[in-house]
């Protein structure tokens, strides 16, 4: 019989988690993303000037982080909604405890990741050892932060100190600095998922506990690390979006929850877990971030946001289960110039 090592990394390869696959995951949102582009070309062009995308960029960035920490727990077949008490939770300690003085923002940043971090650990626990879903015990672990934040705020937020706004805000070859911090996030959490032994067992894992258990896996303890690992993402980006917005509200996080899970499906992971993109949801937080640029520039209200990203989760819902994905494969084939044959419904 073989290794579980060997019996992982096979796996792996069958669901397509190779190097070679891994060019040609994306296809779909670089698609999606050209059509926006093309969109805003033609009816609102200032929104692909220069300024306009660097503006755009930073919220593009902070959502692809914390996006990125999403698409690690729905890639286990979970969900998390605890990333807008996460982030607001972190900015209110890095701005609070810091209280402008640059000599403590290293400790507020590492007390800001620690709290969120011990979110984390409560999800996990509660979902990997209590049993309770994961709908219900980050929603629980959300209040709890909720709460924290009024408690530690009295509903007064401080400002960041100028050190973090500076570096937040600042460009480096032309980007902000919020676009490297971002890739950063990216490569690193692509790398390790794709081409290590640890990231092909999460994988696994994700796409099947009870033969990952069978074969001696520890799944609890990877479902615990994957809830600490996203408070993580979802603490570095309300610390960066701290400093960018220098004052930040006491429920500057909100907005995040909806628009990660939107990401995180639109950039292809599907919802039942075991399959991830990492890539692809960085991309579309580009797209998102784009398209808030778009809606914002049509006079709209934002209310609007939230029915464009309601309608585009069920959209990539509905290709990801089937119904509209071999149509949209085959146009990405044909696009791409790939040059190999049209795929069947019964080929995806």
């Amino acid at each position: 019989m073989p290794a579980p090592e060997a019996q992982v990394a096979s796996a792996a390869e069958k669901r397509g988690f190779s190097a070679k696959s891994l060019l040609g995951q994306d296809r779909m949102i670089w698609i999606v993303l050209l059509v926006l582009v093309v969109l805003c070309a033609i009816f609102e062009p200032a929104t692909l000037k220069g300024n306009a995308v660097l503006a755009m960029l930073p919220f593009a960035a902070i959502l692809a982080i914390a996006a990125i920490g999403q698409c690690l727990v729905i890639q286990q077949g979970g969900i998390d909604f605890s990333v807008a008490g996460s982030m607001t939770l972190a900015a209110a300690i890095v701005t609070g405890h810091a209280n402008g003085d640059e000599g403590q923002l290293v400790g507020a940043i590492v007390m800001a990741l620690v709290a969120v971090m011990i979110a984390g650990l409560i999800n996990g626990i509660a979902i990997s050892w209590l049993r309770i879903t994961p709908i219900i015990a980050t929603l629980a672990t959300n209040a709890l932060l909720v709460g924290a934040v009024q408690t530690y705020t009295n509903g007064i937020p401080k400002q960041a100190t100028a050190g973090l706004h500076n570096f937040v805000v600042d460009k480096s070859l032309g980007l902000p600095h919020t676009v490297f911090l971002a890739a950063a996030f990216v490569i690193a959490a692509a790398l390790v998922l794709n081409f290590t032994v640890v990231g092909r067992r999460f994988i696994v894992i994700g796409s099947n506990p009870l033969a990952a258990g069978a074969v001696g896996l520890p799944v609890p303890l990877y479902v615990i690390g994957t809830y600490v690992l996203a408070a993580f993402c979802y603490g570095v980006a309300g610390i960066v979006l701290a400093g960018y917005v220098k004052t930040p509200g006491i429920d500057i996080g909100n907005t995040y929850l909806l628009s990660t899970i939107t990401a995180v499906v639109v950039g292809g992971t599907a919802l039942g877990g075991g399959r991830g993109r990492i890539v692809g949801t960085a991309l579309a937080a580009l797209f998102l971030g784009q398209l808030q640029a778009f809606i914002g520039a049509t006079g709209a209200p934002s209310s609007v946001s939230l029915l464009v990203q309601s309608a585009t989760i069920a959209v990539a819902v509905s290709f990801s289960t089937g119904r509209g994905g071999p149509a949209l494969a085959n146009l990405a084939r044909l696009v791409s110039g790939s040059g190999s044959r049209l795929r069947r419904p019964a080929d995806t």
